[in-house]
């Protein structure tokens, strides 16, 4: 299926595995429902399904998530875990695991109707190219049937940020 092009303003979160609040909360649906594209930021889960793990010992004082409870000692075991889990298929794919994530939401909104941006990070110019080829990456629904058994919603282990302040989020 084609997914339309927009001419109106983008809606624009976070979205990767480790942060699937815009299928559960419906706000995919409504994009469709609305003819908007999503512009989906944090797709590399802060770090997380990186080539590079960031240890929380080893981040800079002034680091966001240094405060991150999915970086916490008691969730970064298990939200290791899952990312360890979806490495086989980044290689069955002959892709990094970077790519494998950049590549999933645009293949989630392929397969909603709904045009999905993701806005990888990049520190270096080895990195950015690295983000343009996940666009040459094919998933098929079988692909994507497999990770959400890996990495199904609600899967991490942690909040997104500290539980103070979750209440101010996609409101």
């Amino acid at each position: 299926m084609a997914v339309p092009f927009t001419r109106s303003f983008p809606l624009q979160m976070e979205y990767s595995l480790f942060s699937r609040d815009a299928e559960e909360q419906g706000q995919i649906d409504a994009c469709k429902e609305l003819g908007m594209a999503m512009m989906a930021y944090a797709v590399l889960g802060r770090g997380m399904l990186s080539d590079q793990v960031p240890k929380v010992g080893e981040l800079a004082a002034d680091d966001v998530r240094q405060r991150l409870p999915r970086f916490q000692s008691v969730n970064i075991e298990k939200n290791l875990g899952l990312r360890s889990a979806l490495e086989a298929i980044a290689r069955r794919k002959n892709a990094t695991l970077a790519q494998l994530s950049i590549a999933w939401p645009m293949a989630r909104g392929k397969r909603a109707g709904v045009l999905i941006l993701p806005i990888p990070g990049a520190k270096s110019r080895k990195h950015l190219e690295e983000n343009v080829r996940a666009a040459g990456i094919v998933l098929t629904a079988d692909d994507l049937a497999e990770i959400d058994r890996i990495f199904p919603p609600g899967a991490a282990s942690g909040t997104r940020y500290p539980i103070g302040q979750m209440h101010r989020l996609n409101v």
